[in-house]
């Protein structure tokens, strides 16, 4: 494919287009179901459930709504099974389906009930897909956002296919939505706040702490062992040290740089239909109306990888993000409580790719002494081989039972020398005075394609948690 004319832009690769709402309703969208059909279920804050048809049409006029249900309580999390559609609300785990064939349900089943809700605006529930086992994975926010007032705040659950709820996961403050990788592993989005000097997608291990000690306190429900109990003030790096369960964030999302409040993740499993993305994670962003885009890799056993910037300019703050396998993002969100860059107070909206592959860091992998970069097509071999080209700056923040953190412990790692590979699809850097447990931030410069064409997003932010041997 030839060079661009111009510069670089959205809609050269992505078409992000509006998708009409139902006259006169209040849609803050908190989740998305894809349905047989090519029908597609939302769920709004206010209760309301809605089936859309038409949402996959060239022609989005044409779309149409009929409520299927209403007076549920907050979705966040929603997907369809063998004629059920399945919801994670504030209070349960439920189902609920259209038993008489007249398009609205009229069948509702508790299936799981078993953590606590008193009423406070900040007990959401965030819930997932289920996963292999056929299990639904389930955190639930702390009450006020800094403390644990009802059963199991702060905690990972999983809610079996029979109702059984298993205590999986301690140290969770603020999520924002949650999603598997390609892998079947599940992880959430944490928002910066207390004990989280930065928003980050962090890994649901089995057995493991988050890094927030507020609900610890609800092991003795279940006679688990007590997690950990950092020391305020310290670093993720230093407390997980001292503690072998405590899994640090897989990626950071620097506060104010990537976002501000990140939401729902979905990885690519379209078999290259939306982009040349295979297997990455999209992260939604509520605040910055966005969607990240973030390829992790497993190093000594441990999620890492980098963030990078991707698609912009959502109607409202994003909250839900699901992936059609032939390659349509459907998004949705709100605005209620949080300010977005988005003026409308809700939106239902969808991004299907054009066919152009830009010209971008398609991944950003740590080697022992340095990092690989890959890129989606050839680089300009003289450009991509002068250490000039690249910049990097490095940072931690506190872990601290204060709110958030400033950037701290700055380092200015320097690149000692970049090695294009022979067909220019791969340069090695390598980087003298990198800080295991850092951000670090990676700035390009002067780099364009072999074809002429510009980079579209020249930077990427890489948590360092691991080196490789």
């Amino acid at each position: 494919m030839g060079a661009l004319s111009a510069a670089p832009v959205q809609s050269d690769f992505y078409k992000r287009e509006p998708i009409p709402l139902p006259p006169g309703e209040v849609m803050e969208i908190g989740s998305v179901a894809l349905l047989p059909g090519q029908k597609v279920a939302v769920a709004t804050r206010r209760g309301d459930i809605w089936i859309c048809d038409g949402a996959y049409g060239e022609d989005l006029s044409k779309v149409t709504w009929k409520k299927f249900a209403q007076g549920q309580h907050e979705p966040f999390g929603m997907f369809w099974k063998d004629g059920w559609l399945w919801m994670t609300q504030r209070p349960e785990v439920s189902r609920i389906k259209d038993a008489d064939g007249d398009g609205v349900a009229d069948t509702f089943e508790t299936i799981c009930a078993e953590w606590g809700i008193n009423g406070d605006y900040h007990e959401y529930a965030f819930g997932t897909e289920p996963d292999k086992e056929g299990n639904i994975w389930i955190t639930l926010c702390l009450t006020g956002s800094g403390g644990a007032a009802s059963n199991w705040r702060g905690w990972c659950v999983r809610v079996t296919p029979d109702g059984k709820m298993i205590p999986t996961c301690s140290g969770i403050r603020s999520p924002g939505g949650m999603g598997f990788n390609a892998k079947g592993d599940v992880f959430y989005c944490d928002n910066q706040g207390l004990w989280n000097g930065s928003s980050s997608i962090k890994w649901l291990k089995p057995g493991s702490f988050q890094g927030n000690p507020t609900g610890n306190k609800y092991h003795k429900l279940a006679n688990l062992p007590a997690p950990p109990e950092p020391v305020s003030g310290s670093r993720v790096e230093t407390e997980r040290a001292k503690f072998p369960t405590y899994i640090p964030p897989a990626v950071v999302l620097p506060h104010g740089k990537v976002g501000q409040s990140p939401t729902g993740i979905v990885a690519d499993t379209t078999d290259g239909n939306f982009g040349p993305w295979k297997e990455q994670l999209y992260v939604a962003e509520q605040c910055h109306s966005q969607i990240q885009r973030v390829c992790l890799e497993q190093v000594n056993g441990i999620y890492q990888g980098a963030v990078f910037p991707f698609l912009e300019g959502f109607e409202a703050g994003l909250i839900p993000i699901r992936l059609d396998p032939s390659g349509v993002i459907f998004t949705g969100g709100s605005n209620r409580g949080w300010a977005s860059r988005g003026s409308k107070p809700f939106t239902f909206e969808r991004v299907r790719w054009t066919g152009k592959v830009p010209f971008e860091m398609l991944t950003m992998f740590a080697t022992t002494d340095g990092f690989e970069l890959t890129f989606t097509e050839p680089v300009d071999k003289a450009a991509a081989a002068d250490v000039k080209n690249y910049s990097m700056a490095a940072w931690t923040y506190i872990l601290q039972s204060g709110y958030g953190s400033p950037e701290v412990d700055k380092a200015t790692p320097t690149i000692a020398s970049a090695t294009v590979s022979p067909d220019g699809k791969k340069v090695r850097l390598k980087v003298d005075g990198r800080v295991k447990g850092h951000v670090h931030h990676l700035q390009l410069k002067n780099i364009k394609a072999a074809s002429g064409a510009e980079m579209w997003h020249p930077q990427a932010y890489y948590t360092l948690n691991e080196i490789p041997k």
